[in-house]
């Protein structure tokens, strides 16, 4: 007779993981997802293996406004080898091609310019887009290479903090979708010498605190410290509200008793509403997050995600 399945438990919120090199998004996914014993998570923005930092993970009601966050701007550390071109853009990949580092800092300066502000990119075939409905990168694994298009990204900052020898370290604050292997790559190809990245570390997503960032390590001592209740206390502590992936919507407050029509699939007429656009709907003087709505245009609040009520 097989046991029944053990379920996990209703946590809800968001952990800032700070991701350790060489560990996959994923894993990093299940990790935390085992600490918590969370019945469900799920990350947004994955990093590669190489990278490090900051990994937002949502638990349990999170997941359900983590694509919001997706569309968040992200700040980068990234280190350049100059010199060096490889067939994945980063120190992962096989060495294809090698030139001499000849250019000036007038060059870099006027090459990195080139970069900032709203630009044009064609996406890494070493990336996790699909065409016709595969992963790009398992079509690089087996040789074959796919047409791309140029996509639009924004580059807000690009800060230069260092050239030495062969190393260009720089920071990057940029839109959604952009890939900082392909800066690097792209730059090294304008400077002459080609370059690929050797260090990269994601600072903030969004408007995320760096601060509140934490490791795997940090969890698991928490986890070995404490036994039952007082340990997943002293964890759920360190998530972030479940709306945080949402918190730039406006928000609607809504009376327990128009809630009640939300919470059933109904759209309501609430004053003083934003014209337009999504916005994050709290009930009640404690202000409690019920999920997220649209303003119609009738202008009314019209549910789109809630939040499950589960029993205590």
């Amino acid at each position: 007779m097989s046991r029944p399945r053990r379920r996990g438990r209703d946590v809800h919120g968001v952990l800032l993981l700070d991701k350790p090199q060489g560990l996959s998004s994923n894993d990093a996914l299940q990790k935390v997802k085992r600490i918590y014993q969370a019945n469900r998570a799920g990350h947004t923005g994955a990093l590669d293996p190489l990278a490090t930092g900051m990994l937002p993970i949502c638990l349990g009601e999170a997941t359900k406004f983590s694509q919001y966050l997706l569309d968040g701007d992200k700040r980068y550390r990234v280190i350049a080898r100059l010199g060096e071109r490889t067939d994945t853009s980063d120190s992962e990949g096989q060495l294809i091609q090698r030139r001499a580092v000849t250019f000036s800092q007038a060059e870099l300066d006027v090459a990195l310019d080139t970069f900032r502000g709203d630009i044009q990119q064609v996406p890494s075939m070493y990336s996790a887009l699909k065409y016709q409905g595969r992963k790009l990168y398992e079509y690089a694994r087996q040789g074959i290479e796919v047409p791309r298009e140029a996509r639009n990204i924004s580059v807000y900052q690009l800060q230069f903090i260092r050239w030495q020898c062969d190393e260009l370290e720089l920071e990057i604050h940029c839109s959604k979708g952009t890939y900082i292997r392909t800066i690097i790559d792209d730059l090294g190809e304008r400077l002459g010498c080609g370059a690929h990245v050797i260090y990269l570390r994601r600072l903030q997503v969004a408007d995320y605190p760096m601060a509140r960032m934490v490791t795997l390590e940090s969890l698991a001592a928490l986890q070995a410290d404490e036994e039952g209740n007082v340990g997943l206390e002293q964890l759920d502590a360190l998530l972030l509200p479940m709306d945080s992936p949402a918190a730039h919507f406006p928000e609607v407050n809504l009376l327990p008793s128009v809630a009640a029509y939300v919470k059933h699939g109904q759209g309501v007429q609430v004053a003083r509403a934003p014209a337009s656009g999504l916005v994050r709907m709290t009930e009640g003087e404690q202000r409690q997050f019920i999920g997220i709505g649209e303003i119609g245009d009738d202008g009314r609040v019209m549910p789109r995600r809630l939040v499950v009520e589960h029993a205590p």
